[in-house]
């Protein structure tokens, strides 16, 4: 696995993705179908999320996940595609769950791009669970410090505060009943960031996201990069970058569906 200290490659050429197939299976055939994906663009509106020099999060993020949606709705037509946001607005982040939890969704993927120290780079792909570093828990708080911009937010997040780490470790105690499917999902987006989009990674890794909290479906938070390293910020501020990390994701998320839905490989 690639470090964080590897060097930025450059973004592959999109590869032809071939199309589900559509055809309905034998009339008492119950095998299970994946039929509902929740897309969730992080931040948005007043909340801008990390900065780069140029870029701003809200804004990246959104690029990536409807260039994701594109590429389901396309390529899965079984598929329904639901957006917690297409534009530039500001969502609490226990509504997000919300919209997926009333639409039934059976997975639930969530965009954000990452800041850190000098040298930080590479991608990251969260589950829900117990973080097990510092700097893993940085990045929850971070991500979580969100609900400071909602009103009422200890009432809606049941006393949660965001700065406090022994409210992490309280709340991350909350173990997803979706945690094998959510690492399954999560090992294959880093399987095709390393092996297939050419991009440094950090791994898989577990922390408490107020955004996974409430899901009551596999979940898994996608941090594209680091807007805080000026080489991987030109990367995801272009239409390539954007379009590399969605296919990513995509042609993840389509082993992971014919996976669940025991359908034979490509």
């Amino acid at each position: 696995m690639l470090n964080a200290q590897d060097s930025l490659a450059r973004p592959r050429p999109p590869q032809p993705l071939a199309a589900d197939s559509a055809a309905p299976g034998p009339a008492n055939d119950t095998r299970y179908r994946l039929r509902t994906v929740v897309l969730d663009a992080g931040h948005g509106g007043k909340d801008i999320g990390c900065n780069g020099v140029d870029a701003h999060e809200a804004d990246v993020a959104l690029a990536i996940i409807k260039d994701l949606g594109r590429q389901i709705e396309e390529n899965s037509p079984g598929v329904r595609v639901i957006y917690t946001r297409k534009t530039n607005v500001f969502i609490e982040l226990d509504e997000r769950a919300a919209i997926a939890n009333r639409n039934h969704a059976d997975l639930f993927i969530s965009v954000h791009c990452n800041a850190g120290p000098k040298g930080s780079r590479g991608t990251e792909v969260w589950t829900m669970g117990l973080h097990k570093t510092t700097a893993n828990l940085g990045v929850a708080q971070r991500e979580n410090s969100v609900i400071l911009q909602e009103k009422n937010y200890k009432q809606r997040y049941d006393g949660f505060d965001p700065r406090s780490p022994q409210s992490h470790i309280l709340f991350s105690l909350f173990q997803s009943a979706y945690i094998t499917n959510s690492l399954r999902l999560a090992q294959r987006i880093d399987r095709q960031f390393r092996t297939h989009v050419g991009r440094s990674s950090r791994g898989v890794k577990q922390a408490g996201f107020l955004v996974l909290w409430k899901s009551t479906m596999p979940s898994v938070l996608v941090e594209a990069g680091f807007l805080t390293d000026r080489s991987e910020e030109s990367y995801l501020d272009t239409r390539a970058g954007q379009q590399a990390i969605a296919g990513g994701i995509y042609r993840a998320f389509r082993e992971y569906k014919r996976d669940l839905e025991g359908a034979p490989a490509e």
